[in-house]
């Protein structure tokens, strides 16, 4: 099999991290979660209690580290050599990541970062602009979609899982937000590229989603 990049893009909660580990697994692939570049960012600035100012936060970019790792437990992310992978994944960094992520100092250096873990092929790389600004010429794009129900009962189960308390309707509120911020900004907007493969996984489960996305990948083998 040669090494393909596989681009997973879609909004949050429609399932894109979860399937695109499990793709990786499946096919012997490296699983890079984008997003968590992107929310170790915001946690540094964060850290620092200052005013939102994006020359600020661009001359943090100087001063920090982001590596992934992979481990048993599956992607780890280290901020300056601390794993904060579950720091990460906190409601106040994400209430405060779009913004940070529509810097467009902090997307031009994780991008490049981005570029450079992809570049021999052998990922499924999951985001919001992937298929779109990270690797256009992916061979394998695929864009997930879910109802804002859905979607929002999900991000609650998991945050319950990790001891965060919240409502279905507040999680849906602030993904609505996050939605309509990420696909407005001016740069790399959350969308469908021309090619990519749309999946709705309203109504379907992991399993299905990662089947079908496995055999699209097998298809692209062949090509």
């Amino acid at each position: 099999m040669k090494n393909i990049i596989i681009a997973l893009d879609g909004p949050a909660g429609s399932g894109k991290s979860t399937t695109a580990r499990l793709v990786a697994d499946r096919l012997g692939y490296i699983y890079i979660d984008t997003g968590a570049m992107y929310r170790a960012v915001t946690l540094a600035w964060l850290r620092q209690k200052a005013e939102f100012s994006e020359v600020g936060i661009c001359n943090l970019l100087d001063k920090i580290k982001i590596e992934l790792k992979q481990s048993e437990k599956g992607q780890r992310t280290f901020l300056n050599g601390e794993d904060v992978s579950d720091e990460i994944r906190t409601i106040e960094v994400t209430k405060n990541v779009s913004p940070v992520s529509a810097i467009g100092c902090v997307r031009e250096k994780l991008v490049d970062m981005q570029r450079e873990l992809g570049k021999n092929g052998g990922v499924v790389m999951d985001g919001r602009d992937i298929g779109t600004a990270v690797f256009p010429n992916a061979e394998l794009k695929i864009f997930l979609i879910a109802s804002a129900d859905a979607r929002a009962k999900r991000r609650t189960l998991e945050l319950n899982g990790k001891g965060i308390v919240e409502s279905v309707e507040e999680i849906k509120k602030q993904m609505n937000e996050r939605d309509i911020y990420d696909s407005s900004r001016d740069i790399s907007p959350l969308k469908k590229a021309n090619d990519a493969i749309e999946i709705d996984t309203s109504d379907i489960t992991i399993e299905q989603q990662t089947e079908i996305v496995v055999e699209l990948a097998i298809e692209r083998f062949s090509v």
